[in-house]
């Protein structure tokens, strides 16, 4: 590990990663790489999480055409220099902005969405004119080891490298010194990664998860709230840090939109322990986690789940404990908890009871609740009558905050997170003596002047 550091830091110091050429090229032939691989991608993904080559392409690879077709149209601007104002009080100066990169990144990824979670950092370390060190989930397997063959065989190591393990070769990585640190997973572990980081005093970017809400009001299309829900809990089998984690429901339509819900889980997914085009969990750990939630308790609707082929089918809880682990730990998987309402402040107080969510979802038709919530609860970002799409659009920076993560990333956020700006100020040879000791009564009355 050591030595694919430093063969990093003296790759980026010879300057080569930090061409606007070099970078629109790598991303060019980031690109070729990614299309070449195409069904070696999904064929890992599916063996890896059980996904169907549709949700495989649209939320793993398709996502990052998409990224790379924008980071290369407006990267020639963004990178350009800055001209800014200058005060009165900088006579004959002129001041300017200009980005340089950070160095050698560390991005750590996920097994939820291995692949994208891998690339899309990489998208904007490379934009950046940074090195890059991926070090991809243990989980994912097939899916880790093929992006490690794609990296070695289509580009240097001293530019690109995976590193794969577990526990060990991540500590190992962390106490490392790296001039940047992504990190996409679990709240525990960023706590851990942000502590290796202040080590060596490292900046880092930290895309966490929680407890994101979907709230549904008595004016809300129902079916259209229902299908959507559904959509947004089961991709992926409800392993996504952005989905509906619970609902919160208007008393009035509660039983309405619950019949809706349990008609469009049948629709997408009949039979979902057999149904091949129903994810799976990821592994034995995070399957038994998943059961213990709703072990002895009497789901209102699912609850069946296949340990040989780990697999839960969509499952509806009601009458949930709001201190209970269904409410206080993230669930990342196929359950869902109900909540009803009566009015919008209780709904309110619900979701302000845990720490700040990654996403909410609300829908209404009222503009007033919409400001309401976006203004009084805390959150990374989210979806007005939908779900989840907030995050497949590069022009929305995506991210947490407090509890749910730091930093933003996608299209230009993306380029300024793996970048530093630089502000300076240039000076003429122009000069007057008023800056200058001695400091007499006389300086003092012009400065203030100067000052008003």
């Amino acid at each position: 590990m050591l030595e694919v550091i430093q063969k990093q830091r003296q790759y980026f110091q010879s300057n080569k990663t930090k061409s606007l050429q070099f970078r629109i090229n790598q991303l060019q032939k980031l690109k070729s790489v990614i299309k070449l691989n195409e069904a070696l991608i999904l064929e890992a993904l599916h063996q890896d999480l059980g996904k169907s080559k549709y949700e495989g392409f649209i939320s793993e690879i398709g996502i990052l055409y998409d990224e790379i077709n924008h980071m290369i149209k407006y990267l020639p601007k963004w990178s350009k220099v800055k001209k800014v104002k200058t005060p009165i009080v900088h006579f004959r100066s002129r001041s300017y902005l200009m980005r340089e990169p950070y160095g050698v990144t560390l991005i750590i990824s996920p097994w939820n969405y291995p692949f994208h979670l891998s690339i899309n950092p990489l998208i904007g370390a490379i934009a950046g004119g940074n090195t890059a060190i991926i070090k991809p989930s243990e989980y994912s397997i097939n899916t880790t080891k093929l992006l490690q063959s794609m990296m070695k065989e289509h580009f240097k190591e001293e530019y690109i490298a995976v590193i794969t393990g577990g526990k060990e070769e991540t500590n190992q990585l962390l106490n490392e010194s790296f001039d940047y640190i992504f990190f996409t997973g679990s709240v525990p572990v960023g706590k851990i990664i942000m502590e290796k980081a202040a080590k060596h005093l490292t900046p880092v970017t930290l895309e966490l998860g929680g407890k994101s809400p979907s709230i549904v009001c008595y004016d809300a299309n129902i079916e259209l709230a229902a299908k959507r829900i559904v959509f947004g809990k089961l991709f992926n089998a409800g392993q996504t840090c952005v989905a509906p984690d619970y609902l919160l429901v208007h008393r009035s339509i509660k039983d309405e939109l619950i019949e809706k819900i349990i008609y469009f889980i049948e629709q997408f997914y009949n039979e979902p322990l057999t149904n091949p085009l129903y994810p799976k969990i990821i592994s034995n750990r995070h399957f038994n986690r998943l059961i213990s939630l709703i072990k002895n308790k009497i789901p209102l609707y699912g609850g069946a789940y296949n340990e040989e082929v780990l697999k839960i089918a969509p499952t509806l809880m009601t009458n949930v404990d709001l201190d209970g682990p269904l409410m206080t730990d993230e669930i990342f998987g196929p359950i869902l908890p109900i909540i009803e309402f009566q009015h919008l402040s209780e709904a309110i107080k619900i979701v302000s009871h845990n720490p700040n969510p990654l996403a909410l979802y609300l829908f209404t038709q009222d503009k007033q609740i919409e400001k309401d919530i976006c203004q009084q609860i805390k959150f990374g970002g989210g979806c007005i009558n939908d779900t989840l799409l907030h995050l497949a659009t590069p022009y929305l920076p995506f991210g947490g905050v407090g509890n749910s993560g730091m930093g933003r990333y996608h299209g230009k956020a993306s380029y300024e997170t793996f970048t530093n700006q630089k502000s300076i100020l240039k000076k003429k040879y122009f000069d007057i003596n008023l800056r200058y000791p001695p400091y007499t009564d006389n300086k003092f009355k012009k400065i203030k002047k100067l000052f008003k």
